[in-house]
Formats: structure tokens, sequence, C-alpha cells
């Protein structure tokens, strides 16, 4: 299979602010309908996934991997590669979850910016960071080749650039200065005084990357079975233990020498509770809202595109057969703290509009994201003979990437140049202690306040159908869902998690907690971890 390398020019600036103020003078599109938009995901709309059997037996392998997203397939499919047998335990479907939810973007550039990486833990260590997104990209064009994957690769520029409400005056010399290291670091970037079409300043990086996720992941889950190996969906890891290594699920076990845990926020396996949470106190979730759209085919070149904004927007543009695709995303907020979840597609939607006039916007999703204290991922053991990977922030499909191919360093005891710098107990957090303390200082404000208030209703009645409500019923406050045909379920709104409250997202029909970021389904059932329990089901009041 050949790759292609394409080079254009950037055409686009994204906005930073959460309210877009072009500077351009723009047209407004008629807003499209909400029953007109799907609710999912571009990818998993676009695709379908082979379907793998739950686990009905007990197993003996070499690696259990807990988890189907990009890190979990990709170490499967590495170890059974390098010859190990490997058993790969997915909750519910494979790529459905964080991954089947990203926007792709395949860049060796860090959220994290190149000069702030640099003042905080030298030359060498951020140069190292961007060298293993590189490492990532490489692995993931090695396992195209190989395997002839039909999944759209294709390599493409990527352009971080000014905000377009901000002073790019004021973000020239920080943009000047990541293109200066980042080619003294011997990466191919140049900054551009002007970006053609917004002629905002920004820089321009080659060799970044983009494709279809989840057609990525159907081709290497599907290379995983056989020869003592495993994929098993609908297959939930409910309890470990360490002496035999072993992951109980359901009634079964598998028996193993090594755990990886690649569950996007990392189970605590078999990691000592103060150990684990302690780690989970070190991360931070938020949600990140993605809209796809088609466009006039040549109305944007393909590339991808981010601004330097906090939160950020990003966009990526692919060619389709008679359209180009535009995928938007931004609107982040931590998890479970925004009460209006629709309106943030609301602004993303606006965003849209005002920069690409001619944009129909047909479907509408949204993920999660994680970040650390320090904005480098948690990568390496957690005990003894168990793997996490976690805190990839914006760059999912590259950190996951990569924690699969240190698991498997690991496994083999193999010296693995990235494992120091993002070791799971890393000592050394300069800056980035500040950080921890301005991203945990809610959590106290949260328990309390939910604890103490926070019910929105006293009666049944209350709740619309298609959604959900915080009651407090007969003094006891109840997670109350009432679905599309008038069926109530009640759930305790205790997270099982540290113990907040959770509060009803009603744009995706799901309890979410503001503390850590878990996600239930309306039905109570976990989505999301650091919770590893569903909420507590409460039986209905008698009549």
């Amino acid at each position: 299979m050949e790759i292609q390398e394409v080079h254009g020019p950037c055409s686009l600036i994204i906005a930073s602010a959460a309210q877009a103020n072009c500077h351009a003078s723009v047209l407004k599109q008629p807003d499209i309908g909400e029953h007109e938009m799907k609710r999912t995901s571009y990818w998993l709309d676009s695709t379908s996934l082979p379907r793998f059997p739950s686990l009905a037996r007990d197993l003996r392998v070499d690696v259990a991997v807990i988890g189907g997203g990009i890190t979990g397939v990709t170490a499967a499919y590495l170890f059974k590669k390098s010859g190990f047998r490997v058993a790969l335990l997915e909750r519910q479907r494979c790529a459905r979850l964080d991954t089947g939810q990203t926007t792709a973007h395949l860049t060796w550039v860090t959220d994290r910016r190149l000069h702030e990486l640099v003042s905080d833990f030298g030359k060498e260590s951020a140069k190292a960071v961007w060298e293993a997104g590189f490492a990532a990209i490489d692995q993931i064009a090695t396992n195209i080749r190989n395997e002839d994957l039909k999944c759209d690769f294709k390599w493409v520029p990527g352009y971080l650039h000014t905000s377009l409400r901000g002073d790019p005056e004021k973000e020239r010399d920080g943009l000047e200065r990541d293109a200066e290291l980042a080619a003294e670091f011997g990466f191919v970037a140049q900054f551009l005084e002007s970006i053609p079409h917004f002629n905002r300043p920004g820089v321009q990086f080659s060799n970044q990357a983009k494709f279809h996720p989840v057609k990525y992941l159907s081709g290497l889950a599907q290379l995983v079975p056989g020869k003592g190996s495993y994929i098993f969906e609908n297959s939930a890891a409910e309890r470990f233990d360490d002496n035999p290594l072993t992951v109980h699920v359901g009634t079964h076990k598998v028996r193993c020498d090594y755990i990886v845990l690649a569950t996007h926020t990392p189970l605590m396996g078999t990691t000592g509770l103060v150990s684990a949470t302690l780690l989970q106190t070190k991360l931070s979730l938020y949600t990140s809202y993605v809209l796809g759209a088609k466009l006039p085919p040549g109305t944007l070149p393909e590339a991808s595109f981010w601004d330097t904004g906090d939160p950020y927007y990003y966009l990526r543009n692919d060619r389709r057969r008679g359209f180009d695709f535009a995928i938007l995303g931004g609107e982040d907020h931590k998890t479970g703290q925004e009460e209006d979840t629709e309106s943030a597609y609301g602004r993303l939607k606006q965003v849209l509009h005002d920069l690409l006039p001619s944009a129909t916007a047909t479907h509408r999703w949204s993920g999660q994201v994680i970040e650390t204290n320090d904005g480098l991922p948690f990568i390496g053991e957690t005990a003894k003979r168990q793997f996490t990977a976690t805190g990839f922030a914006g760059n999912g499909i590259t950190f996951g990437t990569l924690g699969a191919m240190m698991a498997l360093d690991a496994f083999q005891e193999k010296r693995n140049p990235w494992s120091e710098l993002f070791d799971v107990s890393r000592k050394k957090l300069k800056g980035g202690t500040w950080d921890y303390i301005k991203e945990n200082k809610d959590y106290p404000y949260y328990l309390v306040r939910d604890w103490l208030g926070g019910a929105e209703g006293k009666s049944l009645k209350q709740v619309p159908r298609g959604q959900g409500k915080i009651l407090n019923l007969n003094g006891r406050k109840v997670a109350a869902y009432r679905d599309e045909s008038g069926k109530v379920s009640l759930r305790s709104p205790v997270c099982t998690h540290l113990k907040c409250i959770v509060g009803w997202n009603n744009a995706e029909k799901t309890w979410d907690c503001p503390c850590h970021g878990s996600r239930f389904k309306a039905t109570g059932e976990v989505i999301t971890g650091p919770a590893e329990e569903d909420l507590a089901e409460i039986p209905l009041p008698k009549p």
C-alpha cells in the first residue's frame, strides 16, 4: 500500500474563544434542524465494526489487555505480532467509546506548547515528548503498510495559528519561538507571517497525518484472534487477583503473566486503593464537542488546524467523492461542570457557520480528553506486572499508540526511551504542582454543594420523556430518568468512584460526575471511569 504525502497552503484559522468573534466578514447559513443531524460520530456512522464473542470459559494467556480502544487494540496486535498469547477484554464493543468519538488528528505537536515544555522540563525532555509522537505516527504508518489496511491514511500539513479574536502581535513571539525550537530539534516547521485565507501568523508543521480511526482499529482487531489469542466483547473485567495474576469476568477467569490497563481512565486492577486513587486525582477529564459537516469540493485544503486558545478549536478536512468533509471540535469544559450541554453544540455550530458559510452540519458527538497535572501522559507500571497508559490530552491517537508500544517493551523488560519521562510515579513536577492544585481544588466544593442541595424536584411527574433529573423523593435524593416510552428508572445519584453527586447531561443523555469525569448511561450503567461500578439501583416508589 502506498501512502501519499500531501502538502498545501493553509486557508483557515479557527477562533480561539468560546464565542467566536471573527474579524473577517462572513455570511450566515440557516441553522440545520436538530432532527436532521445524526447524533453519532462520523467514524461510527461511516463504517461497520467486526463483532467478537463474550468470554465463555476460563483461559490461560501471556497477557490480558483491558479495553478495546486505540491503546488496547494496538497493544493486543503488537503482543500477538511478537508471538505472545493475548486476550483483549472489552466491557462493551471495541472502538465505540473514546476512540470512536475522536477527531483523529495524528500529530506530534502537543497541547502543551513546545516553548512551555522547554520551560517546564528542559530542552531534552521537550524534544523527547515530540519524538514520542513522531514514533507513534511512524508505528501507525508501519502497521498500515505491513497489513495493507484500508483506512484513508494520508500525510498532511498541520497549522498552529493565532486565535481570530486575539491580538496576533501578542502571540507572535510564542509562535516564532515554537517554530525555532521545532527546527532546532529536527522537526520540519516554519513560522508564517501570513497564513493564507485569514492572513494571520502561524506555524506550519510538515508530516502530520490523518486517517479513519475506526477502519484502522477494525483492521487491526481482526488480526488478533487465532493461535491462542482472543478478543472478547461485552466482557467486563470485574475483579483482579495478583497471586496468581487473574482477571475475573463474571464466572470466568483469565490467568496471565501481565496486565495492560487500556481503559482511558485506568482501572484500579491490582493496585492498592490509595495508590490508584492518588493517580486518578492527578487526572482531569474534559468533555469536547464535535461537528461533522459537508463542504463543496475544494473549500479547504486537506490539512489539520488548531488555534492557540485555551480551550482551543481544532479542525481537519477530508476529500470525499463529490464533497469535502470537515470535522470541527471545541467548546471543552470539565466533564459534569456544564449545566446546559446543548448550548455548547449551539456555540460550536455558530463557529462552524461563521467560518464556513457553505457548511452543512450532518453529525454531532462529544468525547472525553484527559489532562494530567503536569501536561505529560502517565505511561508505565502502576503495580508489579501491571501497565497503564492515560492522560493523553488532545493527542489520544498518538500517545495511545505509544502506550501500546511501551507496554510491549515493559513486558519484555526492554529499555524504552520514554519510560522515565512518562513514569506514572514521577516526582519532578516542577511547575505542574500548581496545575495539580488548581485542577483538584473544586473537588470538595462539588462534593459538599451537591450533597447539601441540587435536587430539581420532588415528583416523578416533573421528569419529561427522554430526560433525567435529580429528585428528592420522600427525603432521599435519586437520579430519575424517563425514556421515550414513558418507563422510569431510578438510580442512586452517588458516583461509585469518590461519592460525588452526578448531574444530567441533556445533550448526550448521560449522568456525568463533576468531580473526576465518570459517565453513566441514563439507566445507570457505567460508560467511562474512573468509576468501575454502575449507579446503585433504587426501586420505584409504590403507588
